[in-house]
């Protein structure tokens, strides 16, 4: 039996080796929308016996399948923004605690305790629909911090403008995470020198704004907030985990999750450190949905398991968190 206590306390390659063998074999047992993908590929579950043997789930699956690995009631059903008409991916979460955890124990092994920091939101095209966990997640971080000063912004550029020049003058730490577009939009209408303040952008243009690479994005962040790099977040409707990026656009993993680098080819075929290919995620905190998830986004793995995301398919739509299409 796996324990979200055995998930959460890996510390070694060996023992997250070990414990992703366990959620392969029992989400073999336990989900059928994943039984069915392994049987159609013919994998022996008895002779698989390395991460690189084990098949990992299109994520578009999400979009037409319950991708679910037990029989308990759903708490939370997340799901991605989508344009008008898109089919959109829809996350059943069927015990929303571990999702909690998962999140938390990520921000703190990057940014330490949580109450040292004032959270501020500006993620409007999230706030206005239903069933985003990244709301979800920024909600209960805004909470935690335990800071009267914390809360989600809109349209109120003003009020937020105000409240980030006062936090950082009175040398008080802050982390805002914000949509990309709403982020230029911010600095647009009034560039700042921060000096004790986190951006951390998270999400696309969503239709607002032309893509960017991310140098160029970057660099015009880093020039508007008068920052030395820019944070980013790496997650997506499908995962109950996150990937976090300090700067230059280098992720790394909590120690539950990875991911491998697929060739873009051969879909079960894997490449070396440093070459170009398809993104494959494990997320070993998705133990009641799936743990092995192949997305559509395309990056590069580098030596010591930290990684970058470099674009997506062609033929996919954009959504999901942080997707910067070259």
């Amino acid at each position: 039996m796996i324990t979200t206590t055995d998930i959460f306390a890996i510390s070694s390659q060996k023992q997250f080796e070990k414990i992703a063998l366990k959620v392969f074999r029992f989400q073999y047992e336990n989900n059928l929308v994943y039984q069915e993908f392994c049987d159609f590929l013919k994998v022996d579950v008895q002779k698989v016996k390395s991460l690189s043997q084990i098949p990992f789930l299109p994520i578009q699956f999400f979009k037409s399948h319950q991708v679910v690995s037990n029989t308990d009631a759903i708490e939370e059903t997340f799901t991605s923004s989508g344009t008008t008409g898109m089919i959109t991916s829809t996350h059943l979460v069927t015990d929303a605690s571990i999702y909690e955890e998962s999140y938390r124990k990520g921000f703190s092994q990057f940014y330490g305790n949580i109450e040292n920091y004032v959270v501020l939101a500006l993620l409007p095209s999230y706030l206005e629909r239903e069933g985003s966990s990244l709301i979800y997640m920024v909600e209960d971080l805004i909470a935690l911090s335990n800071h009267p000063e914390s809360g989600f912004y809109l349209h109120n550029h003003d009020e937020l403008i105000a409240k980030l020049i006062a936090l950082d003058q009175a040398g008080q730490n802050v982390i805002l995470i914000g949509v990309t577009y709403a982020l230029l939009d911010l600095i647009e209408k009034h560039p700042f020198q921060l000096q004790n303040t986190i951006i951390m952008e998270t999400g696309g243009m969503k239709g607002k704004r032309k893509e960017m690479i991310r140098e160029e994005l970057h660099e015009q962040l880093c020039k508007g907030f008068g920052v030395t790099a820019i944070h980013s977040e790496y997650g997506m409707t499908e995962l109950l985990s996150q990937a976090y990026s300090l700067g230059n656009g280098v992720f790394e993993c909590p120690s539950w999750m990875q991911i491998l680098i697929r060739d873009t080819e051969d879909a079960l075929t894997y490449i070396q450190n440093g070459k170009t290919g398809g993104i494959n995620v494990i997320d070993l905190a998705n133990i009641n949905s799936c743990s092995f998830i192949a997305t559509q986004d395309l990056g590069k793995k580098n030596p010591n398991n930290s990684f970058e995301v470099l674009g997506r398919f062609d033929n996919s739509d954009i959504r999901g968190c942080n997707l910067m299409v070259i």
